[in-house]
């Protein structure tokens, strides 16, 4: 088990620095935050089979449906963003505030 934390671990640190190094693009900043959810549900299961308790998977699951409709939320809201400017970047962000 200590391996597999160890790994998770690692992917949840690479993740973090993934959204705070790419500032500028915001499909990279998606992505690390999906990898941030995936990891925390991995650390569930993981921790719930060690545990031999099902509590864990369950969390997991519904931590699944909440990284899904956070996916489906930004992806929309880029979309739109691409469709009324023209490019996709967060400096631009600062012009939806007026």
């Amino acid at each position: 088990m200590f391996f597999f934390i160890l790994f998770f671990f690692i992917l949840f640190i690479s993740a973090w620095f993934g959204m705070f190094l790419s500032r500028k693009h915001f499909i990279l900043v998606l992505i690390s935050l999906e990898l941030l959810l995936l990891v925390v549900n991995c650390i569930f299961v993981v921790t719930s089979v060690f545990y031999d308790d099902f509590f864990g998977q369950l969390l997991g699951f519904f931590l699944l449906t909440i990284a899904a409709g956070e996916s489906a939320i930004g992806l929309s809201l880029l979309v739109t963003y691409y469709r009324l400017r023209g490019g996709i970047s967060l400096t631009l962000l600062n012009l939806l505030k007026s």
